[in-house]
């Protein structure tokens, strides 16, 4: 969410917010939930293609068959000749507009010259309201054409965007999600098998993962309005549903390295702020985030090795803290937008840039991961190393 989409005040819901301006609500599609079909969608189930329609007499003859669903790029099988498993690093990108092109083009470089086999977007991957059904055009503008010659697998996630009420990037109408999850099924490189999931990698593997991705959906603990959906409540269903997996997977996962994918970040020295205070607020349960902050401190701190976030449009490679308990923050949020120019915080960092467009690539090795950081001129579509660190695991893979 940009900084002038910030209600004026703090967890006021999305109708609240449009009276007060004066603006007529925008209506949104009521699910009948009495149906049942409704939640089948928004719980944590994996939303695949749909199944062929069953040819029932002279029905067959008038009903078109449906395409066929592409074949997916594979998930990595295996490393690379150094044995390192290379992973593109993007976030924020999905406007459509030159910046994100040239972002795209620089890193499609990079993945040829590193052997990239993955990559991850962090989030708000259709600005600005996010897609209006599971088949919008704007997947093809802003995430298909963009990436063309990135041929590997996208693990995404939901950011504000794309969850956008009546204001957009308020996140406060957390089911437009579910359309992005739909569009998995019919893009060979976008991958959603839900709202929130794991990937340990490499797949199929018989011995433990080197390293295992857990893809998390922020947006109920960190909107900017509050949700009136009571199965969204920062208490409700979803997110209870969603913290038990994560406690479980994290407890369960075998793998050396655990890598948390959520689009809000934890810690954060752009101009949204850390998780608890976001854009200035420490009150409510949402626009502060003290919610997330929680959800971060109590399952995922001295758990994982990584929390890579985008949301603040800066390159960002922090430091572990005691309040992280070793657990470091990358925020990768450039790939479309820019920041403003200057910390707002003051967590100790490797390395930050706060103007830049740019992207990072992870190289997860057994014993180390190091981590480059790209900086892109636009003008150019050229990518700059900008930093580069590495580091060894947190904990010692659990037996």
């Amino acid at each position: 969410m940009c900084a002038d989409d910030i209600p004026p005040k703090a967890d006021l819901t999305e109708a609240q917010w449009a009276a007060e301006r004066g603006t007529p609500p925008i209506p949104e599609a009521a699910p009948d939930r009495a149906s049942g079909a409704a939640p089948a969608l928004r719980r944590r189930t994996l939303l695949a293609s749909a199944a062929a329609a069953v040819a029932v007499g002279g029905l067959a003859s008038r009903t078109p068959a449906r395409a066929a669903a592409p074949q997916k790029f594979p998930l990595p099988a295996g490393v690379g000749a150094d044995g390192s498993l290379s992973v593109l690093i993007t976030g924020d990108a999905g406007t459509g507009k030159a910046a994100q092109y040239a972002v795209a083009a620089a890193a499609r470089e990079v993945c040829r010259a590193e052997g990239v086999a993955l990559a991850i977007g962090l989030g708000d991957n259709i600005y600005e309201n996010g897609p209006e059904s599971g088949h919008d055009p704007e997947f093809a503008d802003k995430f298909e054409r963009p990436n063309t010659g990135i041929d590997v697998p996208w693990l995404m996630v939901l950011g504000n965007h794309d969850c956008s009420g009546i204001i957009p990037g308020s996140g406060g109408n957390p089911s437009r999600g579910d359309r992005e999850v739909t569009y998995a099924a019919s893009s060979r490189r976008w991958y959603m098998p839900s709202r929130y999931y794991s990937v340990p990698l490499p797949a199929g593997g018989s011995g433990p993962p080197l390293v295992e991705f857990f893809a998390l959906d922020t947006n109920p603990v960190a909107s900017t309005v509050m949700q009136t959906d009571p199965y969204f409540t920062w208490d409700g269903p979803y997110m209870r549903e969603q913290r038990a997996w994560l406690d479980g997977a994290l407890s369960r996962s075998r793998a050396t390295w655990k890598v948390v994918l959520g689009h809000h970040p934890y810690l954060n020295n752009g101009v949204h702020g850390n998780a608890g205070a976001y854009d200035g607020f420490v009150i409510g349960d949402y626009t502060s985030g003290v919610h997330l902050k929680e959800l971060y401190e109590q399952v995922v701190c001295g758990r994982a090795d990584l929390i890579l976030s985008g949301h603040d449009h800066t390159l960002q490679v922090l430091e572990p803290t005691e309040r992280s308990r070793g657990t470091r923050q990358l925020v990768c949020g450039a790939a479309g937008k820019t920041g403003d120019g200057r910390a707002h915080g003051r967590t100790p960092a490797q390395w930050q840039d706060f103007s830049s467009h740019g992207f990072m690539v992870a190289k997860i090795a057994a014993g180390r991961l190091t981590v480059n950081s790209y900086t892109v001129d636009t003008a150019t579509a050229r990518a700059r190393l900008a930093h580069t660190f590495s580091s060894p695991p947190l904990l010692a893979p659990v037996a």
